[in-house]
C-alpha cells in the first residue's frame, strides 16, 4: 500500500496487514460510489471470508491503489475486479479517518471518495461480496444511522463528510 503524509504525499509503501495494525498506518484509499437513474445507491455486501469487516454493507467498491498507480486508474481496475462492470468516475472530495475494523485491525486513510452511474447489473466476485442491493439513498442515510452495526465503519463516516453533497449532486 501507499504510505501517505496528511496531505496525501507519498512517504512510502507497505504491506496491507501492516499497515492495519498497531493503530494503523497513513495510506491512501478510495470508495466508489456507484448510482443508477433513480437516485439508488449499489451496497456491496463484503464477502465474510475478508479479513476485517465481512458480511457488512458498504459502499459499492472500496481499496486501494497499488504503489505507482494512480486513484482513477485503481478505482476502475477495483470496480472491474469487484463487482464485473466499469463506468466513468469522478472524485467528489476525500477525508481523512481512522476506524477499529475488528480483528485488532485499524483503517487509518487518506480516502478518494468517487462517483460514478450505471444502470445495469453487476457481476461481483464471489472473493470479494457475498451479495449486492439498490437503495434510494436517502434510505441509506436513515438506514446507517439507525443500523449502523450493519455498515462498515468507513462507509458511515463517508455518509456523515459527503451525504449531503452527495443528495445535492443526484
Amino acid at each position: 500500500m501507499i504510505l501517505v503524509n496528511e496531505e496525501d504525499e507519498p512517504v512510502g509503501v507497505m504491506e496491507k496487514i501492516e499497515a492495519h495494525k498497531r493503530g494503523g498506518t497513513l495510506h491512501r484509499a478510495f470508495s466508489i460510489l456507484v448510482f443508477n437513474e433513480k437516485g439508488e445507491l449499489m451496497l456491496q455486501l463484503r464477502s465474510r471470508k475478508k479479513y476485517h469487516a465481512g458480511g457488512l454493507w458498504t459502499n459499492t467498491v472500496c481499496s486501494h491503489p497499488r504503489p505507482g498507480e494512480d486513484v482513477l486508474t485503481a478505482a476502475h481496475r477495483r470496480l472491474k475486479e469487484e463487482m464485473g462492470f466499469d463506468t466513468e468516475l469522478e472524485e467528489i472530495g476525500s477525508f481523512i479517518y481512522r476506524a477499529e475494523v475488528g480483528n485488532g485491525l485499524t483503517e487509518y486513510e487518506y480516502d478518494h471518495v468517487l462517483i460514478g452511474y450505471y444502470n445495469g447489473l453487476p457481476k461481483p466476485n464471489p472473493e470479494e461480496a457475498d451479495g449486492w442491493k439498490w437503495m434510494d439513498f436517502k434510505e441509506v442515510l436513515i438506514d446507517a444511522k439507525m443500523n449502523p452495526e450493519t455498515y462498515t465503519p468507513w462507509f458511515r463516516i463517508l455518509l456523515d463528510k459527503f451525504g449531503e453533497k452527495i443528495l445535492r449532486m443526484l
